[in-house]
């Protein structure tokens, strides 16, 4: 039996540690220790959604998430990883360094966990677009700067804004990404099949 330690991890990490544990174990069961309620139900959910058993443990200053394999699991075989792949005709476009309205703060953390888990999950886009602050994610000093680069290595095409990297003065910052221009963004606007506003 595996046990997969994800006390004091964030959303959605605790969820993702789980994904991997159950890609790569051998193990008929797996042990995954959450700290929240949050945590508890998100990775219950998961768990359930893909065909595991689940049962549930709570103790003092944590719970344990029993995840099992075999009869009404996953079958008896390891289940195979999922293959990444980009998704044709998807476009995301992102025009600010936050994700929501209300708090900054807030929204530049849930922007972070956004694309880091977008760098894990199996569809990612073929193009990213970032406006306006959006632009300030793929720049020098950005807590985001990693995970744009992680998803531009795994052959996602981002766009950057160049009259808006002129604006906030970071042109030559630009670690991730390449510098486009309107006339670009509004190409891959109008021919992407689906577009996903962030």
């Amino acid at each position: 039996m595996k046990t997969v330690d994800c006390r004091g991890l964030a959303c959605p990490q605790p969820v993702m540690e789980t994904k991997k544990a159950l890609d790569r174990s051998e193990s008929k069961e797996i042990v995954v220790l959450v700290d929240n309620p949050t945590s508890r139900e998100n990775v219950s959910r998961f768990a359930t959604s893909q065909g595991y058993q689940v049962s549930l443990r709570d103790e003092k200053d944590h719970s344990a998430i029993t995840i099992r394999r075999g009869e009404g699991g996953k079958g008896e075989e390891k289940p195979a990883p999922p293959k990444s792949s980009i998704e044709g005709g998807l476009l995301f476009f992102i025009d600010s360094e936050s994700l929501g309205r209300g708090s900054e703060e807030l929204g530049g953390v849930l922007i972070r966990a956004f694309l880091h888990t977008l760098g894990e999950a199996e569809v990612k886009p073929q193009k990213m677009i970032l406006v306006n602050s959006g632009v300030k994610l793929a720049c020098e000093g950005s807590p985001a700067l990693e995970d744009l680069q992680t998803l531009a290595s795994q052959g996602v095409e981002i766009l950057v804004c160049g009259t808006c990297l002129n604006y906030f003065e970071l042109k030559e910052k630009l670690r991730a990404g390449r510098v486009s221009n309107m006339y670009e963004i509004l190409n891959a606007l109008t021919q992407a099949e689906k577009t996903v506003k962030i």
